[in-house]
């Protein structure tokens, strides 16, 4: 498949709206819903661009499908995190984005891109932060045996899943759960929250300068 061009923007309303990137590695459920829920004006905001890291991920097939402007940021053809934060500086200055949004980024940014976009990067995670941070949220909810599970819209910092809190969402764990099974009612939230989360970290911020 060959990425759309990001220039010109035909997707783009003429409305004056903060421009957003989603990054993903996975399905891209969560930027499906982000996108529709702009669509639909909340948040008013554009999606302007999808990256991804995964030349597999799903999330390319639903952005070929609903017509938005993707881009592959292979970190396997970096040197290090670094180079690949700047790498995805570069295409979301080119776009001018306002705000970018972490739904299923399977990689640890680092200070390069945090302060790039300060107070402006959004990070979704499938737990009730400050529990079960980094990997599989879901399974360590699980394995701790614990009754309520859920998921976080958070901004990003230095620290991994310890950035300020803008949404929650809480789940009950059901004595019958799989890791699938919990996963799924989680994501439910995930799509809930994180229009709502986006429309928050705009209202800190305003339009990028």
């Amino acid at each position: 498949m060959r990425p759309p061009p990001i220039k010109g923007d035909q997707q783009t309303s003429q409305r004056d709206c903060p421009r957003l990137a989603v990054m993903a590695s996975g399905s891209g459920s969560n930027f499906e819903a982000l996108l529709q829920a702009c669509r639909s004006g909340d948040p008013q905001a554009d999606l302007v661009l999808l990256v991804v890291n995964n030349p597999d991920c799903g999330a390319i097939a639903r952005a070929e499908r609903l017509g938005v402007p993707w881009r592959l940021v292979d970190h396997r053809h970096h040197a290090s995190r670094e180079a690949l934060d700047l790498r995805l500086i570069e295409l979301f200055r080119e776009a001018r984005i306002d705000l970018v949004v972490m739904a299923g980024w399977m990689r640890i940014v680092t200070p390069v891109l945090i302060q790039a976009f300060p107070q402006r990067l959004v990070n979704i995670h499938p737990s009730l932060l400050p529990s079960f941070r980094g990997r599989d949220g879901v399974a360590q909810a699980l394995n701790a045996g614990v009754t309520l599970a859920g998921c976080t819209a958070h901004l990003v910092c230095e620290e991994v899943d310890a950035g300020p809190v803008l949404v929650q969402a809480a789940v009950p764990v059901l004595a019958s759960d799989t890791i699938a099974s919990l996963s799924r009612r989680i994501q439910r939230q995930e799509h809930r929250i994180l229009p709502l989360a986006v429309a928050l970290a705009l209202a800190r911020v305003g339009p990028q300068g």
